[in-house]
């Protein structure tokens, strides 16, 4: 056999395994990352609903400085929309559209992390004295044999990223809190004590 047939031929059975497997691949992929953030739910919610604060903490921030991001839709909760670019070829262009909000617990998300599409949520429940944050990203990458395959690889490229971010919230939440939880009433002094009398002075009894 020739070589480059035998060539060929391995590489189609290369192929013919690799679809084979992926078959066997979920249709669906769901990435998850939590945090416990010091804080009630109301104090971080609108860094979830508000993406001129959601952009703040953001993965993608921290890792460019010089994001470019633009805004546009309703203000803040169901509508609004963000958009980013960066020069950073493991960041470049993406959104988040807001599509449903229940405060002061959850806000779903439709997002395009750089052509990879999916769905996003943000959810807080209670924990301890705080709040435990969640966020979750859910991709179907359907019969596509290829998108199957590349799911593999979200829990650890999505979930890096996704516990980046959740710890950038945290700091900014806990930070912005930190005066008025840690800053105690300083008592009155006392006032200051009365000026002791002087002892009258002795005064010379005249001999008899």
């Amino acid at each position: 056999m020739r070589p480059l047939l035998r060539l060929v031929l391995g590489v189609v059975a290369l192929f013919a395994i690799l679809a084979a497997v992926a078959v066997t691949l979920p249709q669906q992929v769901h990435v998850a990352r939590s945090v416990v953030i010091n804080a009630p739910e109301g104090a971080i919610f609108p860094y979830l609903n508000d993406l001129h604060k959601t952009a703040v903490w953001l993965p993608w921030a921290q890792r460019d400085r010089d994001l470019s991001v633009g805004y546009s839709g309703a203000e803040k909760g169901e509508g609004a929309h963000v958009e980013w670019y960066s020069e950073e070829p493991s960041i470049g262009a993406g959104s988040m559209d807001i599509t449903k909000s229940e405060a002061p617990q959850r806000v779903d998300y439709n997002v395009d992390y750089g052509g990879l599409e999916g769905t996003s949520y943000l959810l807080v429940t209670p924990s301890g004295s705080g709040s435990k944050v969640t966020w979750g990203f859910g991709y179907e990458p359907g019969n596509n044999l290829f998108k199957r395959w590349k799911g593999l690889m979200l829990d650890r490229l999505v979930g890096t990223d996704y516990q980046a971010g959740l710890a950038a919230l945290k700091h900014i939440v806990e930070r912005e809190r930190a005066p008025e939880d840690s800053v105690t009433p300083t008592p009155a002094a006392p006032p200051p004590a009365a000026p002791a009398e002087a002892a009258p002075a002795e005064q010379d009894v005249p001999k008899q």
